[in-house]
């Protein structure tokens, strides 16, 4: 099959071809410029990735933190019910507590006499010290303790000195 053209179907397919040049020149700079923005794209989701994990692992030390604060706080309210119930049982009539003090200075309350001479040793009194009579004032001796008994009639408790640690021997 021969096909004959014409001068003018040449000059027309030529115009129609520098129009497809042309055309293809746009579609290449519109896929640069897509290609640019999809790097840029993916440049942003690598960053976003990496943001990601580390604001993961700054989620997981903070959720390990809480945890740690829940438990801690638990612990506070469990002591805290214990202290309460003493209190509570130590507001009975007659009920005393006992409180070492240092040179006048209260170091730690016991529930009971046996506890308080017990532990004293954790606060440098050795245990073979014997305990005598309290003449000074409380805060002359180095170590004595403080016997307050609850007043209901003053809703409150009155304290009193009982016997210092003071050396075998009679040295303080």
């Amino acid at each position: 099959m021969i096909r004959i053209v014409s001068r003018k179907r040449l000059a027309l397919l030529e115009s129609d071809a520098h129009a497809a040049i042309e055309r293809a020149g746009q579609a290449d700079e519109a896929r640069g410029r897509l290609e640019a923005e999809l790097a840029g794209a993916v440049d942003r989701a690598e960053r976003a990735e990496a943001t990601t994990d580390e604001v993961g692992a700054l989620l997981a030390q903070a959720v390990k933190q809480a945890g740690a604060a829940e438990q801690e706080i638990l612990l506070h309210q469990i002591e805290l019910r214990r202290v309460r119930g003493e209190l509570a049982e130590a507001r009975e009539a007659g009920r005393s507590v006992f409180v070492l003090l240092h040179y006048g200075t209260p170091r730690m309350i016991y529930p009971t006499r046996e506890d308080a001479y017990a532990d004293t040793a954790t606060h440098g009194v050795p245990a073979d010290r014997s305990w005598v009579p309290g003449s000074r004032f409380w805060f002359d001796a180095e170590w004595c303790l403080a016997t307050f008994t609850y007043d209901a009639g003053a809703r409150g408790f009155r304290g009193a000195l009982t016997p210092t640690a003071v050396g075998l021997g009679g040295a303080a």
